[in-house]
Order: C-alpha cells, then sequence, then structure tokens
C-alpha cells in the first residue's frame, strides 16, 4: 500500500475543459488551413495559366498600341477609339457568350459527362461564328458611325481605316474563346498559356518588321495583331482535334445542332451580361471625345485603362478559375466545396489587388512613358493615376464574383443586375459630374467608378444569401436534361 501510494504522483495533471476546448481549435484550424491549401492549389492550377495567356493575348494588342502611339497622339487616340468602340463591344459580347460554355462545361466536367464537353464547343464554335457574321457590319461602318455621334472628321476617318483592319481579330476571337473555356474547363490550361506565350513573342518580332522596317505604319500595327490572334487560335484548334483532348473530344458530331436554341439562349444571356461590363468602360473613352482638348484627354484614358486592362488580367484569370471551380463542385453535387471555392478565391484576389493598388501609387504616371513621350498627355495621366490605383482595388473583388456568376449559371440575372449598376448609376453619375459639375475625365471615371461599386455590393450580396446547397441541386438536373437531349 506505502509502495502503492509511493509511486503515485503528488500532483497529477487531469485534463480540463479549457485545454479540451483549445485542442479541438487547434484542430479545426489545421483543418481550415489544410483545406485552404488544397482549394489554392486547384485555384492556381487555373488561375497562374489563365493570368498569363490574358496578359499575353492582352500584350497582342498593347504592342501594337505602344508602336501606334509613337506615331503621333492622332494615331494613338484613333486606335484607341477603333479598339475600344467597336472591337471592345463585339469582343466583349462574344466573350460574354463564350463564358455559357464555361458554365455547360465546367458542371459536365465536375459531373464526368465528358463527351459533352466536345459537343458544347462546337455549339459554342457555330453560335458564336453567327454572331460574329451579324456583328461584322459594325466594323465596315465605323467611321459614318463615329461622324453621326460628333466625333471630330479626322478622328473618325482613321479608326474607320483600322476599324476594318480588326475584321480578322473579330473573327478569330470567335474562335478562340470557346477554345480556351473549353481547355480550361478540363484543367488544360498549360496549353492556353503556351500558345499564347510563344504568339506574343511572335507578334514582337513580326510588329517591328512590319511598321519599321517595311514602313506600314498603323495598317502593319493592326495587321501583325490580327495574324498572331489566328497563330494563337490554329495553335489550341489542331491539339484538340489532333488527339490532344481524347476524352472530350470525339469528332465533329451533328449533335451540336440538338437543343441549339436553348443553348442560344444561355449564350444571349451571358453575352449580354459580359458585353454590358466590357462596354461600360468604353462608354468612358466615348464620352471624353466630347470633352475640350479630346484628343489629349482620349489619350490619357486610354493609357490608364490600357495599365488598367493588363492589371484586370489578374483578376479575369481569377474569374476563369472560380467560374470553373464554382461549376466543377456544383455539377459533382458539392454544394459546400463551391462556397469554400468561392471565400478562398476572393480573399486571395484582394490580397493581390491591395499589391497592385500600392505600385500604382508608387510609380505613377511613369508606366505612360512606354506609350508616349509627349509631355502634356503624362502630365495628364498622372492626374488620373489616383482614380487608376482605385479602380485597380476594385477590379480585384468584382470580376470574381461575375466567375461566380458564370458557374453557377446566373448570366441572366446578372445583366439586370448590371444595366441598373451600370447605366442607371454610374453613367448619370459620371456625366453629371465631368459636365455640369466641370470634373471633366476625372470626374466622368469618378461616377463610373461608384456603378462598379454599386453592382460589386449586389453580387456579393447575391452570393452571400445563396443556397450553395440548392444550387448544386439545380446543377445535377440540367446536366441530366442536356446529357439526355439529341
Amino acid at each position: 500500500m506505502q509502495d502503492a501510494e509511493a509511486a503515485t504522483p503528488l500532483l497529477q495533471l487531469q485534463p480540463r475543459g479549457g485545454d479540451g476546448v483549445l485542442a479541438k481549435r487547434n484542430s479545426g484550424a489545421k483543418k481550415v488551413a489544410l483545406e485552404w491549401w488544397v482549394e489554392s492549389k486547384k485555384l492556381w492550377r487555373i488561375v497562374g495559366p489563365a493570368i498569363f495567356q490574358r496578359i499575353a493575348l492582352y500584350g497582342i494588342n498593347v504592342v501594337s498600341q505602344a508602336f501606334i502611339g509613337h506615331l503621333g497622339d492622332l494615331e494613338l487616340a484613333a486606335f484607341s477609339i477603333a479598339a475600344t468602340v467597336v472591337a471592345g463591344f463585339n469582343f466583349g459580347f462574344l466573350l460574354g457568350m463564350a463564358s455559357a460554355l464555361e458554365t455547360l462545361c465546367g458542371q459536365a466536367f465536375g459531373a464526368k459527362k465528358y463527351h459533352m464537353l466536345g459537343v458544347y464547343l462546337q455549339r459554342s464554335w457555330i453560335a458564336l461564328l453567327l454572331f460574329a457574321t451579324a456583328l461584322t457590319p459594325t466594323y465596315i461602318l465605323m467611321e459614318d458611325l463615329l461622324l453621326l455621334i460628333g466625333q471630330s472628321p479626322d478622328l473618325a476617318r482613321l479608326a474607320g481605316k483600322m476599324s476594318v483592319w480588326l475584321l480578322p481579330q473579330h473573327f478569330a476571337v470567335a474562335m478562340l474563346v470557346p477554345l480556351t473555356r473549353y481547355l480550361q474547363s478540363q484543367l488544360k490550361n498549360w496549353v492556353t498559356a503556351v500558345t499564347a506565350g510563344f504568339t506574343l513573342i511572335i507578334h514582337l518580332v513580326v510588329t517591328y518588321l512590319l511598321v519599321h522596317h517595311f514602313k506600314m505604319g498603323i495598317v502593319g500595327a493592326v495587321a501583325a495583331a490580327d495574324l498572331s490572334w489566328w497563330l494563337v487560335v490554329l495553335g489550341q484548334f489542331f491539339y484538340v482535334v489532333g488527339g490532344g483532348c481524347p476524352m472530350t473530344w470525339k469528332g465533329f458530331s451533328t449533335e451540336a445542332f440538338a437543343d441549339f436554341w436553348e443553348f442560344i439562349k444561355l449564350s444571349s444571356a451571358s453575352g449580354v451580361m459580359l458585353c454590358l461590363e466590357n462596354w461600360y468602360y468604353k462608354v468612358l473613352v466615348l464620352l471624353t471625345g466630347y470633352l475640350q482638348n479630346a484628343e489629349i484627354a482620349v489619350d490619357a484614358l486610354s493609357i490608364c485603362l490600357t495599365i488598367n486592362g493588363w492589371e484586370l488580367m489578374v483578376p479575369l484569370g481569377f474569374l476563369a478559375a472560380t467560374g470553373v471551380r464554382v461549376a466543377n463542385e456544383l455539377g459533382a453535387g458539392r454544394g459546400k466545396g463551391a462556397r469554400f471555392a468561392i471565400v478562398v478565391s476572393i480573399t486571395t484576389s484582394i490580397v493581390l489587388g491591395f499589391i497592385f493598388w500600392c505600385l500604382i501609387l508608387y510609380f505613377n504616371d511613369h508606366f505612360a512613358l512606354l506609350f508616349t513621350s509627349s509631355k502634356v498627355v503624362l502630365d495628364a495621366v498622372h492626374k488620373l493615376s489616383v482614380l487608376l490605383a482605385f479602380i485597380v482595388l476594385f477590379n480585384s473583388v468584382q470580376p470574381v464574383l461575375s466567375g461566380v456568376a458564370v458557374g453557377s449559371g446566373w448570366q441572366a440575372v446578372v445583366a439586370y443586375v448590371n444595366v441598373g449598376s451600370y447605366y442607371l448609376v454610374g453613367v448619370p453619375l459620371g456625366v453629371l459630374l465631368g459636365w455640369p459639375l466641370r470634373f471633366g475625365v476625372g470626374g466622368i471615371w469618378s461616377g463610373l467608378i461608384g456603378g462598379t461599386a454599386v453592382q460589386t455590393l449586389i453580387l456579393a450580396y447575391l452570393t452571400a444569401r445563396c443556397d450553395w446547397d440548392e444550387e448544386a441541386k439545380k446543377a445535377s438536373t440540367r446536366m441530366r436534361i442536356w446529357a439526355s437531349s439529341k
């Protein structure tokens, strides 16, 4: 008995309730951190190549713009108008139509209905090429349209000339964006990145030769961009039809025409959603053309929007990745997985947006030297740089929320949100600040930023209130209906 008592420790540590709770909290925190790490890897597997591809494709037009900008202020303004008013509008619509493919392919891949991806790709090609043909007159009538809305004759004439040369690029977009969405949905993102990266290098060389060696001027710069876009298309097309996607590409099929009208409706809603979004800031350039010293104002604004557009490739990469991840999780019936993917994507994008916000404020107007050596344009860019920094910060959230809409198939709802936020709030506010209150181009831009803020808040509310388990059930039902359609 004595030996037993001696062997018993005088101070026996007993488990306490607080320690148990703390252990559970630590265990829970580790679990969340692990899940965050796993989701981040899935996200960046799409985001990294998507950002690289978008920067490279955007870089094609940026290289052309940089060469044109050093030819003269009028040439830069004309290219900005042509690429913004007509090409920008049409590109936004076609890009939006292709986001329907992102919804369907992403959910089909998550549901393991792999053969449907190739069918959806062909349906999307047919739909986009039909709409691209219908939009062709806008390029041909560009000069007349600009004169009709009061733009200067010299600017309208040169922009009209450029817009005709942008037609080959227009049809390249109709082929390319479905290919990109199709490949991203099955996580073959390296294909899109490699084709775009190699083409950008070729484009830089070809543009230099056509503009400076062969003295083709603005026509050479635009023609080089057309050639480069088609090189990307051909690279991805031959990869797909040449056996790179054996699970999802079973050859051309008449099944692509089945339920074509339903596909057109979803594609059109998607087109309207992203087109209204894409066109919104194109309106800014158009309105700026009515200010005094419009040529300088348009030049400065186009430089800022080009920098914004280049940085926007990062959140657009998150848009693509969020759309794919949400669609994959919903297609697999995992509503909670979709919600967690959204949280990880938005948080990561905001952190990167804050970094770019700091960089733009620090470097101020130095980036404008890439596009012009005009002192008056550089001064104008300097005045707009703060607004540029804040729109970059806003853009770190808004595109990701649009990606949620794409992955969930909410395109029609978001189209109404975009109309109300952008054109009933942002544009009138921009006009009010720009003219009656005499804040000029900074006022117009500030008003449009206000519209973006309203849209972001509404989309955030819709995302937060969504029942993701119910969305997963809807996705499963949609996949059964579409897969059984012949």
